[in-house]
């Protein structure tokens, strides 16, 4: 069964600002295994997808090339995989802006990756997991 990730945002800010960097790698990772034995698939649902627009077209990340961050929704959109409606889940965190990434790693049963670790309880029932740690388990590291 493919490993199922739900990529916080920061996880793509970081990607774009540093193409060498360890997020970059992660993305570029994630496309590789999902291309050969589908070992990695990208969840996403509606406000997500929402979320990662919103964030990459604030005025502070003009600097971001638009092509890649273009092409970046688009490899989320073909080779992602979409949720649908998810439920709702009530329990508290350090920063609600998470919650829709919770919401969809129960929905999906997946692992969050994010450069902010400590936004996430520890007893959600899925793992939480920085970039190297997730390039390390996708057998990239």
């Amino acid at each position: 069964m493919p490993l199922r990730l739900v990529v916080d945002t920061n996880v793509l800010v970081s990607a774009l600002y540093k193409p060498a960097s360890v997020p970059a790698r992660v993305l570029e990772a994630i496309w590789h295994v999902s291309e050969g034995q589908g070992a990695a698939c990208w969840l996403y649902d509606a406000r997500i997808l929402d979320e990662y627009r919103t964030v990459l077209a604030r005025p502070k990340f003009r600097a971001l090339d638009r092509h890649r961050i273009d092409e970046l929704i688009d490899n989320i959109l073909s080779r992602g995989a979409d949720l649908g409606e998810v439920a709702a889940w009530d329990g508290a965190l350090p920063d609600e802006g998470d919650r829709i990434f919770v919401e969809a790693a129960l929905a999906g049963r997946a692992a969050i990756v994010t450069g902010n670790i400590k936004h996430y309880p520890l007893d959600l029932g899925f793992e939480v997991l920085p970039p190297a740690t997730m390039l390390a388990q996708l057998g990239f590291a």
